[in-house]
């Protein structure tokens, strides 16, 4: 624990103008990031007597060993870089709100020839529009079926799609007038794409025109006797109305505005967020985070508006934030929004009326929120506390192993032989730490060497990140763990810098041995292992003879088991996605400086490979995005490739052509260990 005094800066080195500043730990990992009007009053307010500061900031500027900072030229873009800065280096003493739950959104894929309304989870993509977040995907799903008979747009897969256009034959909604079907032409790209912006503009709270215009029409129609014309009209009407009955009226003067409340006690807060709309409630999310720094409600609110907006514009930034406190920078906060959405937008506090009456509803929201996660987080963490002093006791370890890692090789008959790395911490699978493997050093089936391998390449790897940081000297283990020339450290978090107090590898005694030996070679000895056999689900440990049996209600084994099996499942996905690979891999995967998309454009263009194989070079540099160079590099693969031997009819016994075209290649796996 260093003393703040020993890294404080002189007198005169910090400037008085705004900025953004780093602490540092003794590693060089940033631990905090924070921003500031005047830079020499905000940081000198830590360096005064640590008995002065709160406990959370005493135990910051404890555990750091340095600070830095960047001057910039005004308060906003210190507030931009702060938010950079945080989600770059996730620092540890900095509030992180993180979704209680992937919410699902309604989601109109703009982006497509023919758009499609679908449920979409997870971060939002480029050219789609999006409404929500929904509570739940049943309610999104509704809301459509109400919706398609008015604005019949695609709600298909692309493989659904492409099907009925092979066939002639719409799908069933195209059949019962929920879709317009334009896989097989009812209507035009431009007026389905119409039928779409239609519907986009009733789901962003335009719906007073629509209806009045669908009204104007029903009277028109029954004035011209066309009743069943009118009773369609009427219906779709009464379709629309009930859509609109599933989000009440909450502000009669159809405000679009988010309602941000905030619900805390010393240790955890709970942000709600009322997505309104055209005066109606359109979406709704929640966070629950640690108060890891010390900061109020004007903080904790300033922290939640970032994450919010921080990677949107345009409309999905609303004309109107309310809030329950105003953050210390409120200026350069709406200027910030304002930036983000294109125009002004008003952050205040309500006072009086619907506004303020929909605030308090948002905070008993905030507050139930925070209830339940309490109540689940007790439940939870007293099981899994359980389970790791099961596991504790049974292996005889010091102490409850917090981090666990385990490991897994995944092969089909000795080909494509993969190993899985996964992390649990605190009993809680930690995906963003997971690892994938590929097997180097030899090829066949051979599970023990290629454990010995994997665990050998992971903590080599522990090792040259504690060289970096000074924690360890390349005598104490043997010149293969040594760090790269120039690498330097960036205090960014790094892939392999924590180690875990217990290593669990799937498979018996052969297993255990190999991944202890390899522990062992690199000096390493605070690090337990064991392995979990699939057949008894025994407890195997290094050097001995007899398992360790848990019991069968065992919350220690039961934790065991799905780390076990959560290792198995990434094993196999990734050597399933290999081994697709390999298959569906053709001659242009070869071509060097070939791309994903010239791929696609080539096949495109010529059809097949055979009769790319026999264009001419200035055929090829007809295909947009290819040049000559690249021509004559593509001509030069395919006429060096050995083309594949003819297909033949097992029934017919006739030669079939060639005219498959050749994939574009899958992606690579991201976190996979080359």
């Amino acid at each position: 624990m260093a003393d703040p005094s020993s890294y404080r800066p002189k007198p005169g080195q910090i400037p008085d103008s705004p900025g953004v500043y780093r602490f540092r730990d003794e590693h060089r990992r940033v631990i905090y990031v924070g921003k500031a009007k005047n830079l020499r009053q905000r940081l000198g307010s830590y360096f005064q007597d640590v008995a002065n500061l709160h406990p959370r900031t005493a135990t910051m500027v404890t555990t750091a060993a340095s600070v830095e900072w960047t001057v910039v030229s005004t308060e906003v873009e210190a507030l931009q870089l702060e938010y950079t800065w945080i989600k770059e280096y996730d620092p540890r003493f900095n509030v992180k709100y993180r979704d209680d739950k992937s919410y699902p959104s309604l989601a109109v894929t703009l982006n497509e020839e023919y758009p499609r309304v679908q449920v979409m989870r997870g971060p939002k993509k480029k050219g789609v529009r999006y409404f929500g977040p929904y509570g739940h995907a049943w309610a999104i799903r509704e809301t459509v079926d109400l919706m398609l008979r008015v604005f019949p747009v695609r709600t298909c897969s692309a493989g659904v799609f492409k099907r009925s256009a092979q066939i002639g034959r719409p799908c069933l909604l195209g059949y019962i007038g929920k879709c317009s079907a334009p896989c097989v032409g009812r209507v035009t790209p431009e007026e389905h794409r119409e039928l779409a912006d239609d519907f986009c503009d009733f789901m962003a709270g335009r719906t007073g025109t629509y209806l009045s215009r669908l009204e104007r029409q029903m009277h028109e129609a029954a004035e011209e006797m066309e009743y069943e014309k009118a009773a369609r009209l009427r219906d779709d009407m009464g379709a629309l109305r009930r859509a609109m009955e599933k989000n009440a009226v909450v502000l009669a003067d159809a405000t679009d505005a988010d309602l941000v409340a905030v619900a805390e006690d010393e240790l955890e807060a709970a942000v709600q967020i009322f997505h309104v709309r055209g005066g109606r409630v359109r979406g709704q999310r929640g966070w629950v985070t640690d108060k890891v720094e010390a900061v109020d409600t004007a903080g904790l609110v300033e922290h939640a508006l970032q994450q919010l907006y921080g990677e949107e514009k345009g409309e999905a930034v609303p004309k109107e934030v309310l809030v329950p406190a105003l953050p210390e920078d409120t200026p350069a906060l709406s200027q910030w929004l304002a930036e983000r959405r294109g125009s002004n937008v008003s952050l205040r506090i309500p006072q009086r009326g619907d506004k303020k009456a929909l605030m308090e509803t948002v905070h008993r929201n905030a507050q139930q929120s925070l209830a339940l996660h309490k109540t689940r987080r007790a439940s939870d963490l007293t099981t899994r506390s359980r389970a790791l002093e099961e596991i504790a006791d049974a292996l005889d370890l010091d102490g409850a192993p917090l981090r666990i890692e385990c490991f897994d090789i995944s092969h089909l008959q000795g080909d494509d032989v993969v190993a899985s790395m996964v992390v649990f911490e605190d009993g809680l699978a930690r995906k963003s730490e997971y690892r994938r493997f590929q097997i180097k050093t030899f090829e066949g089936q051979d599970d023990v060497r290629s454990m010995h391998e994997v665990v050998s390449r992971r903590f080599r790897r522990y090792l040259q990140e504690k060289l970096k940081t000074g924690e360890w000297s390349p005598e104490d283990a043997d010149a293969d763990a040594g760090l790269p020339a120039g690498a330097e450290d960036d205090g960014r978090p790094k892939r392999f810098a924590y180690p875990p107090q217990l290593v669990v590898v799937d498979g018996g005694q052969p297993q255990v041995a190999a991944a202890k030996r390899a522990l062992e070679e690199l000096g390493i000895d605070d690090v337990a292992v064991c392995g979990l056999a699939k057949r008894l689900e025994e407890v195997w440990l290094p050097g001995e003879d007899d398992p360790v049996v848990l019991p069968r209600t065992s919350e220690g084994l039961y934790l065991l088991q799905r780390i076990r099996d959560e290792a198995h499942r990434f094993a196999i996905q990734y050597q399933r996605n290999k081994r697709g690979k390999r298959f569906t891999s053709g001659p242009l995967d070869e071509v060097p400086g070939l791309g994903e998309s010239r791929r696609q454009a080539l096949v495109k263009h010529f059809g097949s490979v055979k009769k790319l194989r026999q264009a001419t070079i200035d055929q090829i540099c007809e295909v947009p995005g290819i040049g000559r160079k690249t021509a004559e590099t593509v001509a030069a693969a395919l006429a060096g490739a050995v083309p594949a031997g003819p297909a033949v009819n097992t029934a017919t016994g006739e030669i079939i052509e060639d005219e498959t075209p050749a994939s574009a290649g899958a992606s690579s796996e991201r976190g996979t260990e080359q």
